[in-house]
């Protein structure tokens, strides 16, 4: 099986074949016997895609995407390598890194997944975003049903809808989605009761301009899901804010979550520390509360967004949210 599903890829590769769905291959383990809702079509951003029967092994090549299969109570067979996912699934995964993630191995770079590992785990779904792998959609597809997002970030309760339906998991999807939405707000409610609505700012120091992340981003969402303010700088609909040191100010706001992108060059950490050194930050230091990068920004998905919740109910004295099994 697997020697045919790499012919097929090789094939695929010389040939560059071309088209927008993906065929169920029907030697698929999955082919051979179907569940409730299945055979199914879905819609992505690549097209449509027909899933014989419910998917057992998937290789997600998103962060964000592996964070979903597993609160979707799905094996994660494959991942790509990125930032925080270095030779292992990251320990914010939880337990699920063991009951849905044990068997998980890295089949390449996000930047450049390897085709051929991925062949050899013989998944029966591939998911990703069209903005991560649009030009490997062909090939993907020659190995497993392939579904893609648009992109990643301010979609992510869509694109774990989106997963749910290829996996035919939408009740539980919701079910998860609305557990952390009313933990948002009760965690909210409280910091606004307590701490008389205040305003919350984000700022990353990454290889490259400083940002203040808005309502758009990831953690942006997460603070409106919470009904948090946001200072004018970041009340805005948009992703971020690129700020140079003269902008120190536009960070401000009555509490300031700082995340620093571990870059091989530590790049990263000398702007931070440039930024600290500067006279505008030293009014802003005592209302700094540094938080970890790979939550409030790479996760992006709900595993990350609880430990969001959980630092925010820290930082202002309120009780924890409380994840529901």
């Amino acid at each position: 099986m697997r020697l045919t599903r790499l012919t097929t890829l090789l094939a695929v590769s010389a040939l560059a074949l071309t088209g927008c769905g993906s065929s169920p291959d029907e030697e698929s383990p999955a082919a051979a016997g179907s569940s409730e809702g299945f055979p199914r079509t879905v819609e992505h951003a690549m097209g449509k895609t027909e899933i014989p029967a419910k998917p057992k092994r998937v290789v997600a090549l998103d962060a964000s995407f592996v964070d979903a299969t597993l609160i979707l109570d799905t094996p994660v067979l494959g991942y790509t390598e990125y930032r925080n996912i270095q030779g292992k699934l990251p320990d914010y995964l939880g337990d699920d890194r063991t009951t849905f993630g044990a068997d998980a191995q890295a089949v390449g770079t996000l930047a450049e997944p390897n085709l051929e590992k991925i062949a050899e785990l013989d998944p029966d779904l591939i998911i990703t975003a069209k903005v991560r792998h649009e030009k490997l959609y062909d090939q993907l597809s020659a190995i497993a049903p392939t579904v893609m997002s648009e992109t990643t970030g301010p979609t992510w309760k869509d694109n774990i809808r989106l997963e749910a339906k290829a996996l035919g998991q939408e009740d539980l999807a919701e079910k998860e989605i609305a557990a952390y939405e009313k933990a948002a707000r009760t965690v909210g409610d409280a910091i606004n009761a307590k701490a008389g609505n205040p305003t919350i700012s984000i700022t990353r120091f990454i290889d490259g301009p400083t940002r203040l992340y808005q309502k758009k981003s990831y953690s942006g969402i997460v603070l409106e899901d919470a009904g948090l303010a946001r200072p004018k700088s970041q009340d805005v609909e948009d992703f971020a804010l690129e700020i140079s040191p003269e902008r120190i100010k536009d960070a401000d706001a009555d509490a300031i979550f700082v995340t620093v992108y571990a870059d091989e060059k530590g790049l990263s950490a000398k702007t931070a520390a440039q930024f600290e050194a500067n006279p505008l930050w030293k009014p802003l230091a005592p209302k700094v509360h540094e938080v970890d990068d790979t939550t409030w920004m790479t996760g992006v998905g709900l595993q990350g967004a609880w430990h969001i919740l959980t630092d925010l109910a820290k930082t202002f004295g309120v009780p924890a949210p409380a994840k529901a099994d």
